[in-house]
């Protein structure tokens, strides 16, 4: 079964200002969870977040803290 039949896309807000490479840490930090299929920051709006996770494995709340597990302020704005 493909995964894209179980995933789900979200948007968060990151309170802090991320300079680049700490975007990409935190993207990367995020991938490298099993079931986590993406995770990137908006081009241009570099407070808002895109996570593509498996939601049968995840809950919304789960990504976001481990988001914040990163030391970083975030809320979930919400389901694409």
């Amino acid at each position: 079964m493909s995964h894209y039949n179980q995933s789900v896309e979200i948007v968060l807000h990151v309170d802090d200002t991320l300079g680049e490479e700490q975007r990409n840490d935190l993207a990367l930090s995020l991938r490298s969870n099993d079931g986590v299929y993406n995770a990137k920051f908006t081009p241009n709006r570099n407070h808002l977040m895109l996570v593509e996770y498996n939601r049968v494995k995840y809950k919304a709340l789960d990504i976001l803290q481990k988001l914040t597990s990163n030391s970083v302020r975030a809320e979930l704005i919400g389901p694409i």
